[in-house]
């Protein structure tokens, strides 16, 4: 499970969903693993998403963030208990670049990085910007039915009804307006991500959303009062 759904909607849960989730698997006697691929390493302002709400997995795999995107690298980290269960059993799992020095040693520069830069306290700071801008340009937008946020992990839900939420999609020419004005960013469907790096200042957030809110009269104009 994701910490922070990603891809399918950037869906932020409840404060009593993860709790009642590693509950449940806990009375059944199940392994909780958490992927941290996207929601992970400061993107929420915690090094996990499920740091937010105090869970300890099983399991988590992440990649990504663990190197920013310098060199490629997947990660698992288990439990103690996980671990010493392999240790007179064999994991039949080679793998032909698994234990890369190269690798390895950016994901502890880059671990080193977050550190010292205080990139997650800079996702908390500037997120809480980010959500209050978001919040302002839902208001003033007839296609924005909703905003979801949690650090500098955000994106608006384009529609053309606020109130049966009937999705804008694809957004094509809005994607196009974007690129042209020097704005990449993440669309699926009717979703626009907004999950800028985690060193960004609100000024600069201040001068990308322009750009966003701009490409909102796309929108805009076909959606329904």
């Amino acid at each position: 499970m994701e910490g922070v759904t990603g891809s399918n909607g950037l869906i932020v849960p409840p404060d009593d969903y993860w709790p009642r989730v590693r509950q449940i698997c806990d009375k059944y006697g199940i392994l909780l693993i958490s992927d941290e691929v996207m929601s992970g390493w400061g993107r929420t302002g915690k090094w996990f998403a499920v740091d937010n709400w105090n869970i300890v997995p099983d399991i988590i795999t992440t990649a990504k963030g663990v190197t920013s995107g310098y060199v490629p690298l997947g990660v698992v980290v288990v439990t103690e208990e996980i671990a010493d269960y392999f240790e007179d059993k064999m994991l039949w799992c080679g793998l032909t670049y698994s234990g890369h020095p190269l690798a390895c040693a950016a994901g502890i520069a880059t671990i080193e990085a977050y550190i010292e830069d205080g990139l997650l306290d800079n996702a908390i700071k500037v997120g809480h910007h980010l959500g209050h801008r978001l919040e302002e340009i839902k208001g003033r937008h007839a296609s924005v039915g909703d905003v979801r946020y949690i650090g500098l992990f955000t994106a608006l839900e384009i529609v053309k009804n606020k109130k049966n939420k009937q999705p804008i999609d694809p957004l094509t020419e809005t994607g196009k307006f974007l690129r042209s004005h020097g704005l990449f960013t993440f669309i699926f469907h009717n979703i626009l991500f907004v999950v800028p790096p985690l060193c960004i200042t609100e000024a600069q957030v201040d001068e990308g959303l322009s750009i966003v809110e701009k490409s909102l009269e796309i929108t805009d104009a076909i959606a329904e009062e």
